[in-house]
């Protein structure tokens, strides 16, 4: 198990971030945790800023009590800011907000709130700093992010395909997009770190077809290496069979249906990893409770597919998983972006 103390090394680790995020002198910034939150990198945060002379201040608010017996983790979606009207001032007439909640602002919803007045947020994905030190975000990775976003943009039809079984069919017409580099530099953007992805959030009833989780695949909700092929078949967004023989698909399906809410089997958001510097095998490497696993939803080549809240198609419920998939061959209007896993043209590395 790593230690988790203040080093030197991560303080500039955590230092050059923000200046990626225009953070100087005099910036005003605002650092978000819970009790829950991980004191060191929330320590880490304090002691960059400072280096950087920006004006930062601490909203540290009590970790809300749990409203199930159900484990959550690993959502991006947050509940600690609870609506409470003078936090959500306060990060809204911030320059920058600094996520280091334990889930994250990333799917929560006063976030439109916050970044109304132009405050940009970036979001610490909570790994312990030998995952973020590893992941420095990149500009020249900004550029393909970009560019990928773009194709994303102009894009009507994703088909994703593979060895496994996958056959996927989406209709990304009017989805919501969006992507991740890492950083957040520009008026009423939120990023999170790591970074190095390009997404979407589909319409309702536009994704049709079936996902076969192969051995190697991930199942990040539970940090897990898939061992025994899952398939899914998906009808109009909704998860409507789960098949399979081994505890993956036990997993898949106790999980799920303990929420008892049709909107969990449902799609959230589609797209594909970017960052040659994230590793699929990282997560053999840590443990547990010193992994998010937000690395194996960037790295390249993969195609992540999520279930759970999806607000472009007026779906919200608290179960989530994220699925990074290998092998997947994905295309978009017939222009392949990813092929057998490694990305194509111009947005190869």
């Amino acid at each position: 198990m790593l230690q988790e103390r203040i080093e030197g090394k991560w303080i500039e680790t955590f230092a050059s971030v923000f200046k990626l995020c225009r953070v100087e002198s005099g910036t005003v910034v605002a650092i978000l945790s819970e009790t829950q939150s991980r004191p060191v990198n929330v320590q880490l945060t304090e002691l960059a800023l400072h280096q950087l002379g920006a004006k930062a201040f601490h909203l540290i608010i009590p970790t809300p009590a749990q409203t199930t017996n159900i484990p959550i983790r690993s959502t991006g979606a947050s509940v600690v800011l609870q609506g409470i009207k003078p936090v959500v001032e306060a990060l809204s007439n911030s320059e920058l907000v600094v996520d280091v909640t334990v889930e994250g602002l990333l799917h929560a919803p006063e976030v439109s709130a916050v970044l109304k007045n132009g405050t940009r947020i970036l979001m610490v994905s909570n790994e312990h700093p030998d995952t973020l030190e590893r992941l420095l975000p990149d500009p020249e990775l900004t550029i393909k992010v970009k560019l990928g976003l773009k194709k994303l943009k102009s894009s009507k039809k994703m088909s994703v395909a593979s060895r496994a079984g996958t056959n996927l069919n989406i209709d990304v017409t009017d989805a919501t997009p969006g992507a991740a580099w890492g950083y957040a530099d520009r008026p009423g953007l939120m990023s999170h770190w790591p970074g190095g992805l390009c997404l979407c959030f589909p319409q309702e009833k536009t994704v049709n077809g079936t996902l076969v989780l192969a051995p190697g695949d991930v199942n990040l909700t539970f940090k897990r290496y898939i061992e025994t092929a899952v398939e899914l078949t998906i009808v109009d967004d909704t998860i409507t069979n789960i098949s399979g023989n081994g505890v993956d698909a036990e997993l898949f399906r106790e999980y799920t249906a303990a929420w008892k809410d049709e909107e969990t089997y449902a799609v959230s958001h589609v797209g594909w990893g970017m960052n040659p510097l994230a590793r699929w095998d990282s997560m053999a490497m840590y443990d547990k409770r010193d992994f998010n696993g937000t690395e194996l939803r960037a790295f390249a080549g993969n195609f992540l597919y999520s279930i759970g809240a999806n607000e472009t198609a007026g779906r919200y419920t608290q179960g989530h998983f994220d699925l990074p998939l290998r092998n997947c061959t994905i295309k978009l209007d017939g222009e392949t972006v990813v092929k057998e896993g490694v990305l194509q043209g111009d947005l190869a590395p």
